[in-house]
Order: C-alpha cells, then sequence, then structure tokens
C-alpha cells in the first residue's frame, strides 16, 4: 500500500503529466525517448510504455518513478498527432503480399503492403509508401505504394531515396517557374534609380571553382591608415515579392540542400544562376555594407545601402590562394587585382586577430570532399581544406553579418539573429574530465559552471598540431550547443559576440532574404507601425521554421556523405589504413582515417583478453593484460565490412596490430 507521500508525488506526476507533450524518437530496438520543448534532457521511453507510439509521434507522457542516476523514464498515454504520413525503404515481395522495410533506422517495424496495393512493385525497388495504418502491438503498420524510384542498384536512386526520405521538395511548381521567368529581366534604368552606383568600384566575387550562385561579391581600398571595404550581397528581394508564390516556395524550402551529387536551390535557376547570381560583367542590384576601418582593424564607420555593381573578376578560392603565396603564373593572370588581395590579406588578419582577443572560437575541421563518377560510384575521398582565401571571405562576411546585426538592434525594430547560447554546464564538465587525462584544462565560473569562449579557443590553440588535436576540437564541438535563427538577440557564444546575424546569402537561406526585406523598408523610410507589428506577427514561426529546415538540411547532407563513404570502404575491404582513434564506447572504438572515414572495431573483435570501457579514463582496457586504447591513439585498421543498413563501416585490427 501506498504511503501518504508516494501517493502526493504519484498525483503530483500526473497531474503534471497533462502538460507534458513532447515528440516521440523511436530506436530499432523497440524502446524509444521524447523530447519536451524546453526541458534540457530527453524523457526514456521502455519499450514496454511506449503503446504504438510511431516515429515523429506527438505524443503525451507521463512520468515514471525518477531511478537515482538515471535519465527520466516516462509512459507515452497518447499518440495526439502522427507527423511522418510516408516512408521511404525497399520493397520485398512475398506471394499476395509484400513488405516495406524502411531506410530510416529508427523505424523499428516493415511496412505490410497488400498486393493490390503495391503500385506493381518487385523485390529491390526503392519505393515511397504512404500510411493507411500505424500499427499496434499486435500488428505492423500498413501502406500502399504511391511511387517506385527505381530498382536499389539504379545510378542515382540511393540519393534520390535520402532525398524522398528527408521530403525534401525537388520539383518547382509552374507557377513558381514562370514566376521566376518573369523576374528573372535584365537590369534597367528604372531598377537602378534612387540606388548608390558603385560599378566604377573594383570588386570581385571568390567562390569554389564550381559555384554557380554567386551572391556576395567583395571591394577593398585603402586611402593612409583607413582601409574601405565593402561586402556587396544580391538584392534578392528585388526579384522575389513578399507573399508571391515564389517567396512562400522559398520560406517553404528554407535553403538550399547541397547533397554529394547535386544541389536542391532554395530559388529556381533563372533566379539563383541568372539574374541574382554576382556574375562577371553584369549590372547586378545589390545590398551592400560599406564599412571603414582604421589600421587596428577597428570599426570607424559603416553604411548599409540599396546598390548597383558591376563585378569586375570571378575569382576561385585556389587562384587567390596561389596569389597570396607568392605564385608568379597566377599573378601573371590577375596583375591589376594582386595589391587588392594582398590588401585584403592585411586587413582579414587585422580582423582575424581582434576577433580572437575577444574569444572567439574557429573549429577548423575538413571537410569530405567527395568525387563520384558519372554512375554515381564514390572514386576519391579526401579533406576539404580551408585556405587563407576561403578565411578571407569568411572573415569579412562574419564583419558584414555583425554589422547589420548591431545596426538593427538599436534601431529596436523586428530582426531575424542568429544566435548561439552557453554550452549545457554538465557536457562541459564532462568535457573538462576528459581533457584532464591528456593534460589539458578549461577554467569554468564556479557555482554555475559557465565557461567563456575564450577557454574553449585557448584549448583549440594549446592542442594545434598535437596528436590529439581532431579528437578534442570535436568533443569541444560537440559539447556546444546548435547554433539557431531567433527574433531575440542573445548573443553568439562561438563567436564571442553580442549581435549576429545572417545577411549574406539570401539566395540560398530564407533568414538573409526576410531580413533583406525589414533593410529595404527601413532604408526607404516605409518601416510604419503597420509594418512593425505585420513583421512581429511573422518572424518567430520564420525563425523556427528557418531552423528546422537548416537542421533536415544537414542532415540529408550527413546522411548522403555516410552512404558515398560505405560505398567508397566497401571496395576496400581486406586494405589497411592507419587512423587515429576518435571516440570509445562500451560496444566499441571509433577509428578515423585520414580521409575522414570513421569506422568501428567491435568491443568483441579486439583479441587476446577481455576489454572493458572504463568512464572515468575514456579508455577501452584488457581485464588481464591491462593493454589500453586512448582517445587520439594511432591504430592500424583493415577494413572488414559495411552496414548500409546503418551506413556504417567496420573495422578489426590489422593483423599486425593483432600480434
Amino acid at each position: 500500500m501506498k504511503t501518504k507521500r508516494e501517493s502526493g508525488i504519484q498525483e503530483k506526476l500526473n497531474h503534471d503529466a497533462e502538460r507534458i507533450v513532447g515528440t516521440f524518437i523511436s530506436n530499432a530496438r523497440g524502446f524509444g525517448f521524447v523530447e519536451v520543448e524546453g526541458w534540457e534532457q530527453d524523457l526514456f521511453i521502455p519499450e514496454s510504455e511506449v503503446n504504438g507510439a510511431f516515429h515523429r509521434d506527438r505524443v503525451q507522457v507521463e512520468l515514471l518513478r525518477e531511478q537515482k542516476g538515471k535519465r527520466q523514464e516516462a509512459r507515452v498515454v497518447a499518440v495526439l498527432a502522427h507527423e511522418i504520413t510516408r516512408v521511404v525503404g525497399t520493397f520485398d515481395k512475398t506471394g499476395k503480399f509484400g513488405f516495406v522495410i524502411p531506410d530510416n533506422e529508427k523505424l523499428s517495424s516493415d511496412i505490410f503492403v497488400p498486393i493490390e496495393r503495391s503500385k506493381g512493385a518487385v523485390t529491390g525497388h526503392k519505393v515511397v509508401a504512404e500510411l493507411t495504418s500505424y500499427g499496434d502491438e499486435r500488428h505492423k503498420p500498413e501502406g500502399k505504394i504511391i511511387e517506385i524510384l527505381g530498382h536499389i542498384n539504379d545510378p542515382g536512386v540511393d540519393i534520390l531515396s535520402i532525398v524522398k526520405g528527408f521530403d525534401l521538395p525537388m520539383e518547382f511548381p509552374e507557377k513558381v517557374l514562370n514566376q521566376a521567368s518573369r523576374a528573372a529581366k535584365d537590369v534597367s534604368a528604372q531598377d537602378m534609380a534612387g540606388r548608390k552606383d558603385l560599378r566604377a568600384l573594383t570588386m570581385v566575387t571568390i567562390d569554389g571553382e564550381d559555384a554557380k550562385d554567386l551572391d556576395d561579391a567583395v571591394s577593398l581600398s585603402k586611402e593612409g591608415n583607413r582601409y574601405f571595404l565593402g561586402v556587396h550581397i544580391a538584392d534578392v528581394t528585388n526579384y522575389v515579392q513578399e507573399n508571391s508564390a515564389l517567396d512562400w516556395e522559398a520560406l517553404k524550402r528554407g535553403t538550399s540542400v547541397y547533397l554529394v551529387d547535386r544541389v536542391i536551390p532554395m530559388l529556381p535557376h533563372a533566379l539563383s544562376n541568372g539574374i541574382c547570381s554576382l556574375n562577371m560583367g553584369e549590372d547586378r542590384l545589390a545590398l551592400s555594407c560599406l564599412m571603414t576601418l582604421n589600421e587596428k582593424g577597428e570599426m570607424i564607420d559603416y553604411e548599409i545601402a540599396e546598390t548597383v555593381i558591376r563585378v569586375d573578376q570571378r575569382m576561385s578560392y585556389t587562384d587567390v590562394n596561389q596569389i597570396l603565396e607568392g605564385d608568379e603564373e597566377t599573378r601573371s593572370r590577375f596583375t591589376s587585382l594582386v595589391p587588392m588581395f594582398l590588401l585584403m590579406k592585411e586587413l582579414a588578419d587585422l580582423v582575424r586577430e581582434k576577433r580572437k582577443k575577444r574569444g572567439s572560437i574557429d573549429f577548423d575541421f575538413p571537410e569530405s570532399k567527395i568525387l563520384l563518377d558519372q554512375r554515381g560510384v564514390p572514386v576519391s575521398i579526401k579533406p576539404y581544406e580551408r585556405n587563407a582565401a576561403t578565411k578571407i571571405i569568411e572573415d569579412f562576411m562574419l564583419l558584414a553579418n555583425e554589422t547589420v546585426a548591431q545596426h538593427f538592434y538599436w534601431m529596436e525594430l523586428p530582426f531575424v539573429y542568429r544566435t548561439h547560447d552557453f554550452p549545457d554546464p554538465e557536457k562541459i564538465l564532462k568535457l573538462g574530465t576528459l581533457i584532464n587525462n591528456f593534460g589539458y584544462h578549461i577554467k569554468v565560473k564556479s557555482g554555475d559552471n559557465e565557461i567563456h569562449p575564450k577557454e574553449i579557443q585557448k584549448l583549440l590553440g594549446k592542442i594545434e598540431g598535437t596528436q590529439e588535436e581532431a579528437l578534442i576540437s570535436r568533443l569541444a564541438l560537440r559539447s556546444m550547443k546548435r547554433a539557431q535563427y531567433t527574433v531575440d538577440c542573445t548573443g553568439h557564444f562561438g563567436l564571442a559576440c553580442q549581435f549576429y546575424c545572417h545577411f549574406t546569402s539570401p539566395i540560398r537561406r530564407y533568414p538573409d532574404l526576410q531580413i533583406h526585406r525589414i533593410i529595404k523598408e527601413q532604408l526607404r523610410g516605409r518601416m510604419t507601425e503597420n509594418r512593425i507589428e505585420h513583421y512581429r506577427g511573422i518572424l518567430p514561426e520564420v525563425a523556427k521554421h528557418s531552423s528546422e529546415t537548416e537542421r533536415r538540411a544537414d542532415e540529408a547532407e550527413r546522411e548522403t556523405e555516410k552512404l558515398k563513404k560505405v560505398q567508397y570502404m566497401e571496395q576496400r575491404i581486406g586494405e589497411i589504413y592507419e587512423g587515429v582513434i576518435s571516440g570509445i564506447t562500451s560496444w566499441g572504438i571509433y577509428v578515423e582515417l585520414p580521409n575522414t572515414v570513421e569506422g568501428m572495431i567491435h568491443v568483441s573483435r579486439l583479441a587476446g583478453d577481455y576489454y572493458y570501457y572504463s568512464e572515468e579514463t575514456y579508455e577501452m582496457i584488457g581485464r588481464d593484460t591491462g593493454r589500453s586504447y586512448k582517445l587520439g591513439q594511432k591504430l592500424e585498421i583493415m577494413v572488414d565490412g559495411v552496414d548500409y543498413f546503418q551506413k556504417s563501416v567496420e573495422f578489426v585490427l590489422a593483423p599486425e596490430t593483432e600480434e
């Protein structure tokens, strides 16, 4: 029988359950979690308490009794709404029915499909199934095939399946394409009226060799000890009118998505690669942030203006970097521009040093550059390194973004900011414990375990060039929160600045497009009380939706990279590589190779002893031999296999290492 106190606790838990609503995240092993908005930690749902909830369902939960030292458990008491209505997977035909085996590893059950609803799909077809029933404890979910993407081995079908799985919109509606086509007219005298004419300024675009949507140009000159820096951004809002079909489509997409084999643009090509792209030698409309800086790299004046520009030269990061490194052949091709590029390096170094002094964190991870053949088969994977030219553009764009954000913050107008909150204290404590094993430490404020970004920056400085650099950098990054779009200017922890927004990419990011509208209305004196109220009403949802679509794009990009890495390593089973231990868990050791591919050695494959994981020292230790595997340790491995379902690579110790 319950005591009075226990009954009181249960009553409180039941009362609280009325208000606990969240999103159910399922796990292939049957259990799940519920994410509750505003809660630091999600709730654990044991398999016996899932009660028919499907992945991504909106659910109401009831807390179970808290267990000391463990994650709070809960049970699902009601499914309020289903978010997933379609599932992408591989069809498997069995007699008079079939199953769709979902690509999403979080979906724990196959989807039953009656033969009359299979649309003629055969075993091995990648399909899209619409759910007609979500199943229960005794029945599998049911569905009908609504689209056959092709056979699992057909070129491009693998990436297309990921595109469909994330519900990324590929084709533009005809109305949107027609609007884009009508809007994409050459710049006329009427378009230029009332704008600052900057066509006499020498300016360039600097992008990757294969970039097609060029939305930012830079200009720079120096008089005495003053630098005059211009960051010129395509005026996309001139062609995308508010509440037009184009605008609604751009908002729905939220961002362009850059996958391994394709780009899914936010705007149709007529705009993104055409009139909105700052193509060399062509008149273009822009919003310019014209900044004056002193010899210390400090901002002493600025102006934000509607302008007309004409880019003198389209440059690549490679060419600019070679110019800065003194390559005579490249310098001879761009003789007249060389002084400006040297000046850019000079100013960027000043600006970066100033940012570094205040504590800005610069995570310099090599991204993966994956090259595919015509059939979509990966033929090369290597790190895509940043160079001096990419850093110059980053520095100038950051400066413009900060300047615009600060300007509009003090004007007290509705705006969309890019914010990054302080890290979770528990994660910082964990990071501190881990780096102590390597002989490093970080200072935190006693009492609240809050950390200044300068401490992270100092840590990154200390580990630069060491064996453990990549590992500790990644662990430090994982201790951070995710940056997001908000209407409140709460600061950016990673950049150690109070004011920040995204102003520089309106071709590929909706928040940039949205704030361009606000900037132009303010510049034209049209920001009336009605318009202020209008923006106050719409911006919270714009910010929330933009954060969600950005996260979706990041996840889709990551999934396509993982898939191509699996395909690449499948061709190299049996080959030996040297890697670095990048992670250790109770189930195995993760090893990262120089080409950015990460794989796992399962604990059962560590020969010669029974190994256990030490949470205190983050090591895998042999119980009898005492042999240990530590983070950052170099290791020779052999590629043992791949798992397409998990999109993972399996390693074993190389024979010499085992011995």
